[in-house]
């Protein structure tokens, strides 16, 4: 193609259409406009529906644990139905009553609000340093109002009466008004019964008009329905935990009508922001007319001011928490677009509508910007945030954020989870858009934020360590401050180190370095390929110091130099690729007294040991052990993995009463065929040990397992196991899962692993015939229990 007709193709010659982006933006401008028209025009049956989906979403609860009672759907929903409208009719006429008693007693508080009002302007009356100009004001008003009276020429003014209207068409008028609402609340009610009665049908057309991944569609409406409905109880909650205190209170100081405004109080708190302003005015003006003075009105502005404090700092933050995932900025953004579109109905509309729209935005990919835009989450996660303050030339900030997330966990945790990946981010934007300017200023802000850290948190005492460490930068400026936040997390750790800069790589900067008397040298790598370099690196300092031990340290490792002691090829004696992972290793390398003495002291705990008296031949007979392999056969489908164990402590052994296939006949078992194994050498040991759950994505990076019997026997890469707990939170087992092939949970499917685990506890302890506190009945083991298990 010729040069001129690619230029005219790239910016389009006058008369042809625009290019693609700016006609896919025009279309999606029309399209939002299209939807807001027709959410303005078709309000009129869009506020019943919605408001009807918001009754169902929660009702919903009820009408479902009266389905679990095997009651007929119809049944159900009508009883809840019907319940909840008793409530309402049995609330109106209470609040009717109040209502009629109130409009009684009215003209006797006549006199009294005239004379307040008598005095209060008795008072503004009297004169004041404004009283001049408001006469001046007034003076030059009337001489603008004096007109020129009407000369008799002009034509008079007529006045048409129009003719009286019959007593019909006058009734018609006053119901008319009335008879609107009521028509919208039957709509109401009958939309709720057919979204209760039919939820089913309603939900698969849902999921039929949201398409494509049917997992994902079936997230998005349980997100929404959950989300909805735990806001809308919560605000109930919310409300009443307001309009309750407010009747109360307005009760005690003398108030009449406080069951009324009570109840007005609690219902006008679904109106946002100004629903409490409204129903504010109805006993403050009552307080106002029914006290002779001036007590009354001050006890109930103080009373409403105490409540709102309460209500918005205390008893919101800990029922709302994060339920419906809004911004606070989305939050009045949506309130004044909702009303703006439906009126007042909107204000109430706007949160649940909007959570809906959020949910939406969250699972479906044409719309993920509406989560972006209203979502509570951070737009950006923290490495990126940090990253953007320091390109920005903002290290105070970025400094402030890396302390909010070390306040929330440990400094090695923030530079394991989060310092790398800034400095990974930085390594990739290096040769994209990275100018020179930008790559200074975030070597010269890391270089700040860790000066801030190492003065925040100073090391640790390390009397037990004598080895001495060096981190060495092994390539670029990345390098240098990669080692310097190891040694720093390392120092934190109680393992004394030292970092130094990227030495050339000359016979002369080398013997510069000082490494005599250094037992292991860290040297790190963010280069994806550094075979060529390390290799150098490596070959240089095994010359000056031969017995030098040498990590690499690798952010960017290739796989070549993980697998098959590949890192050997390059003369590196370990390879480590995170800070938790060197943490460890070097943990193991330089204090091996006190790691042994650690695994001999959790190996010795006494409640470890002994379990919580649970008898094993009630869980390894009958029933229970069909459930528990059921259970465990569930877990490795679930989570995809090829082993799942359930191991249960009694009396220093470990007893495996749940597996989801046929364990190696090596292990020892008791005369019923139970594999049993001295519980510090067991599958759940090291979920035992800590008393907590853990998950080890790759156990070659992580010698926490490295001597597990797992490891040993199937070569596993990938351990996670949960302690099973009984109800007063003793420990007496764990579940684990393992797998050949490294993987990684993310936060949803460890909640499912806990959900799990409390299953199985609740399947082991609720059988009467367990949990004696007897040993009595536990089977005799051979004489090979005691005997270590084969390597």
């Amino acid at each position: 193609m010729p040069q001129n007709s690619l230029h005219e193709g790239e910016n389009g010659p006058p008369g042809e259409s625009p290019p693609p982006d700016s006609v896919r933006f025009a279309a999606n401008l029309l399209s939002a406009a299209l939807i807001i028209a027709g959410l303005y025009y078709g309000r009129d049956v869009l506020i019943p529906l919605a408001f009807a989906f918001l009754i169902s979403f929660a009702l919903s609860p009820l009408v479902s644990w009266l389905d679990r009672l095997r009651l007929p759907r119809g049944v159900s929903v009508i009883g809840v139905m019907a319940v909840i409208t008793l409530l309402l009719a049995g609330l109106g006429l209470l609040l009717g009553t109040q209502l009629r008693s109130l409009g009684e007693q009215l003209p006797t508080y006549q006199s009294t609000m005239q004379t307040k009002v008598a005095d209060l302007r008795s008072r503004l009356n009297a004169p004041g340093a404004f009283d001049r100009a408001v006469d001046t004001i007034s003076s030059v008003r009337k001489q603008v109002e004096d007109v020129k009276p009407p000369s008799p020429d002009e034509p008079q003014r007529v006045a048409v009466v129009p003719a009286p209207e019959s007593a019909l068409k006058t009734a018609g008028a006053w119901v008319a008004p009335a008879l609107q609402p009521l028509a919208t609340m039957g709509i109401v009610l009958v939309f709720v019964f057919i979204a209760l009665y039919d939820r089913g049908d309603l939900r698969d057309r849902a999921l039929r008009m949201l398409g494509g991944d049917l997992h994902r569609s079936t997230d998005a409406l349980e997100e929404a329905a959950t989300r909805i409905g735990k806001y809308l109880r919560m605000q109930l909650l919310v409300n009443a935990s307001y309009g309750i205190p407010m009747a109360l209170g307005l009760w005690l100081i003398g108030v009449p009508g406080a069951v009324l405004w009570g109840t007005v109080a609690a219902v006008m708190r679904f109106v946002p922001y100004v629903g409490p302003l409204i129903s504010a005015v109805f006993p403050l003006g009552l307080a106002f007319a029914v006290d002779p003075g001036w007590n009354m009105l001050l006890w109930t502005i103080a009373l409403i001011v105490v409540l709102e404090l309460i209500s918005n700092n205390v008893i919101e933050p800990m029922l709302y928490g994060t339920s419906t995932g809004l911004s606070a900025m989305s939050l009045i953004a949506a309130a004044t677009f909702w009303t703006v579109l439906w009126g007042p109905v909107g204000l109430i509309l706007s949160t649940p509508v909007t959570v809906c729209i959020l949910v939406i935005g969250r699972y479906l990919p044409q719309l993920r910007f509406f989560e972006t835009l209203l979502g509570s989450a951070p737009a950006l996660d923290t490495p990126t945030r940090i990253y953007q303050r320091l390109i920005a030339d903002d290290a105070d900030e970025a400094v402030e954020i890396a302390n909010a997330e070390i306040a929330e966990s440990s400094v090695t945790d923030f530079y394991h989870h989060t310092c790398i990946e800034v400095l990974r981010l930085a390594s990739r934007e290096y040769a994209r858009g990275a100018t020179a300017e930008h790559r200074w200023r975030v070597a010269s802000g890391m270089e700040k934020l860790l000066d801030d850290l190492r003065e925040e948190y100073p090391p640790q005492s390390a009397s037990d360590c004598a080895t001495a460490i060096v981190c060495i930068g092994g390539k670029w400026e990345l390098d240098n401050l990669a080692c310097d936040m190891l040694a720093h997390a390392l120092e934190v750790s109680s393992i004394p180190a030292k970092s130094r800069r990227v030495p050339p790589m000359t016979s002369k900067a080398i013997e510069a370095l000082g490494l005599d008397g250094v037992d292991i040298v860290c040297v790190s790598y963010f280069t994806a390929k550094p075979q060529a370099p390390a290799r150098l690196f490596c070959r240089r300092l095994r010359h000056r110091w031969p017995r030098l031990r040498i990590m690499l340290v690798l952010w960017n490792p290739p796989a070549e130099l993980l697998e098959n002691e590949g890192h050997k090829t390059v003369g590196a004696d370990e390879v480590v690729t995170s800070v938790n992972e060197a943490i460890l290793r070097l943990k193991a390398i330089a204090t091996p007294a006190a790691v042994d003495m650690k695994r001999e002291t959790d190996a010795r705990r006494p409640d470890l040991a002994r379990g919580v008296g649970m008898d094993v031949s009630g869980i390894v007979d009958g029933e229970t052990r069909e459930t528990l392999e059921g259970l465990a056969r569930r877990a490795a489908d679930v989570f995809d993995v090829g082993y799942a164990v359930i191991v249960v402590i009694s009396e220093g052994l470990e007893f495996v009463v749940g597996q989801n296939r046929q364990l190696p006949d090596s292990l020892p078992r008791t005369a019923k065929n139970t594999i049993v194994i001295p519980h510090n050498e067991g599958f759940g040991t090291p979920v035992l040990a800590q008393d907590a759950a853990l998950l080890v994505p790759d156990t070659e990076r992580d010698p926490r397992v490295a001597d597990h019997l797992a490891v040993r026997l199937w070569g596993i890469r990938f351990f996670a196991g949960v302690p099973l707990r009984t109800k007063d939170n003793q420990t007496f087992g764990a579940l684990c899962l393992f797998d050949k092939e490294p993987h990684v949970l993310d936060a949803r499917a460890t909640e499912l692993l806990d959900s799990l685990a409390l299953e199985v506890a609740a399947t082991i302890t609720s059988d009467p015939a367990k949990g004696t506190g007897t040993f009595a009945k536990v089977d005799t083991v051979s004489a090979t229990v005691a005997q270590r298990v084969p390597e």
